[in-house]
């Protein structure tokens, strides 16, 4: 399995050939007889919603690296091995943004896959948080530039750009508390 369109047999380097097979197109190695199959990567994000604030506000961490340089976005990322998505989030969250919810306390928002980027398909599972139920105060963890809490109309006022797949994300946690 890979998580990129492969051009070489994993298992024994052989350029790789197109066949169908159940149903489906697929690389196949015409060296070992294999099938290549290209999966999706599955991740996991967290939404932290503040109720307390006059307008309800959603925690949000500006991207510093490829892909989406700048583009605003829910805090996470890949899931490791063994790991369950709910862990998955809360451990993103943390290393993004020094905000620590317990994975307990996550509600499933929505699950989604998301529009390939140069070949790689993405499986994100979203939760949703209070952050009544988080400790620690927001700051710029690995892969972000800035981390804080946007409200919609703040952000709708605001210049920046909101990655396109996860503005729907931040839309329906701020609903989920209202």
């Amino acid at each position: 399995m890979v998580s990129r369109p492969a051009k070489y047999c994993p298992h024994c380097g052989t350029g790789l050939e197109r066949i169908t097979f159940d149903g489906h197109d697929r690389s196949h190695c015409p060296s070992c007889e294999r099938v290549v199959w290209h999966n999706p990567v599955p991740c996991a994000g967290v939404a932290v919603v503040d109720q307390s604030r006059a307008e309800p506000a959603v925690l949000c961490v500006e991207r510093a690296v490829p892909p989406g340089v700048g583009e605003w976005t829910i805090p996470g990322g890949h899931m490791e091995v063994g790991e369950e998505p709910e862990v998955a989030a809360a451990r993103e969250l943390e290393e993004e943004t020094g905000v620590s919810v317990a994975p307990d306390a996550l509600e499933i928002l929505d699950a989604t896959a998301l529009p390939p980027r140069d070949g790689k398909h993405v499986v994100t599972t979203y939760y949703v948080a209070d952050w009544a139920d988080a400790t620690g105060e927001p700051t710029a963890g690995s892969d972000a530039a800035d981390a804080r809490f946007w409200t919609p109309s703040a952000f709708t006022d605001s210049s920046e750009q909101f990655r396109p797949v996860h503005e729907e994300r931040f839309r329906a946690a701020f609903r989920r508390f209202r």
